[in-house]
Order: C-alpha cells, then sequence, then structure tokens
C-alpha cells in the first residue's frame, strides 16, 4: 500500500522533477499520534503521501518541507499536540513530536535513496543514519559499523529512534512473513491473526481439499511440494516458519528448508513423542544438533491451549517472544 512505500513514492516524485522532501519522526513523549520512523513525503507541489502526526502538524510540516526544497536545507522541527487535537485523531492525550525534514537530492542525495529503495525491494534490513544538522549520514546493514550493536537491537525490536549521543536511526526492515506447512484447522486462526500483527502469511499444501479457497478466503495458497514451495519462497530473517501436517512426507522437506535458511522462528506441531521420532528422521537424513536446536517443538508457548485458536494464540505468542526477544 501506498503509506508502506513513501522513501519510494518520494524518488519517484524527485526523479520526475516535481521535487520531494522526507519527513520523519524522530522523537515522541507522551502520547504521540504516530510512532518514531513514520514518514511523510511531500512534494513541490505541496502533495502529501504518509503521516507524521495523524493530521496534527502536517499542514505545519509541508511549509518546512517546501522551505527546505528552497533552500537544500535539512529541518529538525518539535511540536506540541495539544489534547483537542489528539483526541482528534483517536488519542486521550496530546505530546510531543519533533521531525527531520530533508530535501531529496540535497541532504538526502539521490544515489542514497536510490539504494534504500532498492535493498526494500530486495528485503534487505538497512538502517538509515544521521544526525539532526545532517552530518554522519549513512546507510548501513549494521555489522562493521560504529553503532552496530544499537542497530542490531533497533532492528531486532523494529524501532527506530535517537541514541543518547544525538544519533538518529531509522530501522528499514523487510515486512514480515509467515509460512505456514498444512491448511489444518489451527492455521485457520493463525493466519488471521498474523495478518493483524503484521505479518503476511502464505500457505502450502498440496492436498486440494485443505488447501482451498474457501477455507481460507483471499489468503495466499501454494499446492506445491513444501520443498518446492520453500525454494520459491526463500525464507529470510524475517520469516517465521510454521509446520501443522502431522505428516512426515509435508513436515519433513519444509523443515529441512527452514534450518537451511536464516529464518527467525522454526515451530512444528505434535507431541513430545512424535517430535522425537521427526528428531530421529532428521538425524539420520543429516540435519546437526546445533540446527535441530532451532526447532520450537511442541509448538507454542505452554498456556493451556485446547482449541484450535487457543493454539494458534500461542503459537504467535512465541514467534513474537522469538522475534522481539531472540
Amino acid at each position: 500500500m501506498d503509506h508502506d512505500r513513501i522513501p519510494e513514492i518520494a524518488l519517484d516524485w524527485h526523479r520526475a522533477g516535481r521535487g520531494a522532501a522526507l519527513a520523519t519522526v524522530t522523537e515522541t513523549w507522551g502520547s504521540a499520534p504516530r510512532p518514531v520512523g513514520s514518514q511523510l513525503a511531500v512534494s513541490g507541489a505541496g502533495e502529501i503521501m504518509g503521516s507524521v502526526s495523524g493530521g496534527c502538524v502536517e499542514g505545519a510540516v509541508v511549509a518546512e518541507a517546501l522551505e527546505t526544497l528552497a533552500d537544500g536545507q535539512p529541518r529538525h522541527l518539535s511540536f506540541g499536540v495539544s489534547d483537542d487535537d489528539a483526541f482528534a485523531v483517536g488519542l486521550a492525550c496530546g505530546g510531543r513530536i519533533s521531525v527531520l525534514v530533508e530535501p531529496v537530492g540535497g541532504a538526502i542525495p539521490e544515489d542514497l535513496l536510490a539504494d534504500l529503495v532498492s535493498a526494500r525491494a530486495s528485503r534487505r534490513a538497512l538502517a538509515y543514519v544521521t544526525r539532526p544538522d545532517g552530518s554522519g549520514r549513512r546507510l548501513t546493514p549494521g555489522p562493521g559499523d560504529p553503532l552496530a550493536p544499537a542497530i542490531a537491537a533497533r532492528m531486532r525490536a523494529d524501532r527506530s529512534g535517537m541514541e543518547e549521543d544525538g544519533t538518529f536511526i531509522a530501522i528499514h526492515n523487510p515486512p514480515l512473513r509467515l509460512i505456514v506447512v498444512g491448511a489444518v484447522h489451527i492455521a485457520q486462526p493463525l493466519v488471521a491473526m498474523a495478518r493483524l500483527c503484521g505479518y503476511d502469511p502464505v500457505l502450502i499444501d498440496p492436498r486440494g481439499s485443505f488447501g482451498s479457497a474457501e477455507r481460507f478466503p483471499g489468503e495466499t495458497i501454494r499446492d506445491d511440494w513444501p520443498d518446492e514451495a520453500m525454494a520459491a519462497l526463500a525464507p529470510d530473517a524475517r520469516t517465521a516458519v510454521v509446520t501443522l501436517t502431522h505428516d512426515p512426507k509435508l513436515d519433513d522437506p519444509a523443515i529441512r528448508a527452514a534450518l537451511a535458511s536464516p529464518c527467525f522462528y522454526l515451530g512444528c506441531l505434535g507431541s513430545t513423542r512424535t517430535h522425537a521420532k521427526r528428531l530421529d528422521r532428521l538425524r539420520t537424513a543429516g540435519v546437526g544438533d546445533e540446527a535441530i536446536a532451532r526447532i520450537h517443538a511442541p509448538v507454542g508457548l505452554d498456556i493451556g491451549a485446547k482449541s484450535p485458536a487457543e493454539i494458534a494464540v500461542s503459537v504467535l505468542a512465541q514467534i513474537t517472544q522469538t522475534l522481539r526477544r531472540g
């Protein structure tokens, strides 16, 4: 959706000769309408896409963006959001926000923004690092950077923010994905809950009676064999994988493919006895203990879940715990 493509839109506007500035929330206090890292693109004609405050201060930010397009200088702005304005956008009380406004082609070089857009298209995580005065601006994946530990922590938490030394780190993570092998009953509430939590779910099941559009309306369903589907989907570090079929012919190839990938989570449905047999098969297939230790099984947090929906809650809770806490 367009509100998720703010850097891309700003680059398109700039390359079309329309001018573009990017406004980014760098700090918030109190009940701020939008989180740190939220962005607004402004064209030279005053067109906007995105939001930094849900509507409270957009007009002032647009005016400043047009000024920065005129002189090429970044601006670091602070705004107070009144209780009345906050209530108008659905908040109980007001707060304050700081917004960094940068012109594309000026403070933000076109090639730097193009590199960011390219990384986003290829699902490569990057951090945009800068200071409000425009110094120290760079793109980095993290390793080898002077701020590598802070960047790694922020990438894991999906949390942009200001460091104590005044450096702003904007995190650009790929969207989260959930690959579910087995279009069984548990998968129905699981994919729905995952989508609410910001995941892009994909179902894999070659059995047509299970992976049907009637059972999973609007969901992406692959009917090829799990090893082929996993190869095509190429799980990365922003992907969780859950196997639910109980059928070794379907689960085991998907598990081996997941273990060969950098996916951040792999959970497998089944009892302790079922999992012990699974481990025997994996070891026979040459899978080492270090890889096997990545498997969460029986899948989900132990919350006493019974129904398919409750089991889905436990699975998604464990995925969230792994993503945020490691």
